[in-house]
Order: structure tokens, then sequence, then C-alpha cells
């Protein structure tokens, strides 16, 4: 019999994550299959308890328990301790090992558009929850000049900073009106937040006015592939990136951690933006 592997989080109904993985596993020749799994908070522990058990081999974890499920982890890696949430499960022997795969993955999709030396610039985060702290991780980990978040309640983003910046670098909260006083000054602006996303297609997460001109401007959400926000900023002569590379780089991590074999990221990513019909 296969391996089982799968996808825990609510709601995960569109989740594109079985058709990647289960595409991955055939081209790779893999005996196993991926499910989503519909999951509350207080089934975590029976899911601990299938990885155990070998009932499940391993799992991905999406919104709302990437926090949550740590509890009931042995160990979790020091890229997920820093980010503060896991997203990748991984069984070896009895111990059940965390992982975050999304600042990683993230930082491999938006890499090729930087300048090869990093640490001279200026970047703009907006949003505060768990994918924002991924994704502030990977560019403090790059050593950039200067990090700042802006959030609807600065409180939240100052919160999000003492905990992810341990080396004390240059990094700022801010709301979002002050974000947009201040565009002009940042080389990257990231949305992490979930407005744009579809249904609410034509909503912008900060206005951008007072871009400049040659930003690179980023956004994870990847339905729809082109948001509001991105049309606008290259509308503006930004260049822009939109959440399909992340998407399919933490999964190609995830797929690693758990089989020992690099998936075609090619192949992953026309497998999901076909199914977006792009």
């Amino acid at each position: 019999m296969g391996k089982r592997f799968g996808l825990i989080g609510h709601p995960v109904e569109h989740s594109m994550s079985p058709v990647m993985h289960n595409d991955a596993f055939r081209s790779c020749q893999i005996d196993a299959t991926y499910e989503a799994f519909d999951v509350g908070a207080g089934d975590l522990e029976e899911v601990a308890e299938k990885l155990r058990s070998g009932e499940l081999d391993g799992v991905n974890v999406t919104i709302p328990h990437k926090v949550a499920i740590m509890n009931f982890l042995d160990e979790i890696d020091r890229d997920a301790e820093v980010i503060g949430a896991v997203n990748t499960i991984v069984r070896r022997g009895e111990k059940l090992i965390g992982y975050n795969t999304d600042g990683a993955g993230y930082w491999e999709s938006l890499v090729s558009y930087l300048p090869h030396d990093t640490s001279a610039l200026n970047v703009l985060v907006i949003g505060a929850g768990g994918a924002s702290r991924a994704v502030c991780a990977a560019f403090l980990n790059a050593g950039v000049a200067h990090l700042v978040v802006a959030n609807r309640t600065e409180e939240k983003a100052a919160t999000l900073l003492n905990l992810i910046n341990t080396k004390q670098q240059s990094t700022e909260a801010c709301s979002l009106a002050e974000a947009k006083t201040k565009l002009n000054q940042f080389d990257v602006v990231i949305n992490t937040s979930s407005v744009g996303m579809s249904p609410h297609t034509d909503q912008l997460p900060l206005s951008l006015d007072n871009l400049k001109k040659d930003a690179v401007v980023s956004d994870l959400i990847y339905n729809p592939m082109e948001t509001a926000f991105l049309k606008e900023a290259k509308a503006k002569g930004a260049i822009t990136v939109n959440g399909v590379g992340m998407f399919v780089n933490q999964g190609a991590l995830s797929f690693e951690h758990w089989t020992g074999v690099k998936p075609d990221r090619s192949r992953m990513t026309n497998i999901v933006t076909n199914k977006l019909g792009g």
C-alpha cells in the first residue's frame, strides 16, 4: 500500500495542493497519494496520532493551524522556530518534526528579480499574519538594509517584528496610512494580506500612488494570478511577481522533506497555472 500525505486546515476545499502533489508523485514514480483534510482546531491531536501510527506519512499545515499544531510535535526546525509557525510535518521513526518551507519557498520565487547584493534594499511588507512572518524572516536572513511592516493594527506589526528580529536588525512597524506616504522609499513592496484575493478581486491592500517606478512589487495571492495590486504596480512601471512561485516552491520543499526527491518545479508551476486558467 502506498504512502498517504495530505493538507490539514480550514477551509481546504479550494486548495491546489492535491492536484500539484499527486502529479508530482506520479511523475517521480513514487507510490503515494495526497488529499486535503478539513480539520477543526479540536482535531489536531487526532491528526498527530494518525501521523505517529503511520496512518498518515506527512502533512502540510495551512490556516488556521500553523501555530497550534506545534504543541503536538516532538521537534521544531530552526526556521519554523524563528517564524513561529509550521507548514510541513515529517515523521522520522516515532518523532514528528515540524518545518516551515514558506520563507525559503518565497525567497526562491523572488530572488531572481532582486539585485545580486540585497544588503541595500528597503523593504515594505504589508500585513502581519503568519505569511508575513515567513516573508520577513526571509528578508532579515538576507540582511536587507531596512524592513518595514505595515498593518491595519500597528501593534500587531510591532509584535511580529519583536518575535522574529532576533539579531536586532533595522526594522520598523507602521500603519497603512503612514506606509502610503513614504511608499517611494521602498525598493520592494510585498502584500502578504488576503486583500485582493478571489472573490474580492477589485480591492487593494494599499494605494500605490507614491510607488517608486522601478520597484519590485510582489503579491502572495495566486488566485487571481494578477491581482488588482499587481496590475496597478505594473502600470506604474514596477516589476511584478505573483504568488504562484511561492506556492509551488514551498510545496516542492515539503515534497523533498517527505521523499528525499526533488520534484520538477516547472511541471508543478504548469499544473497550478493551468488549473487557475493562466
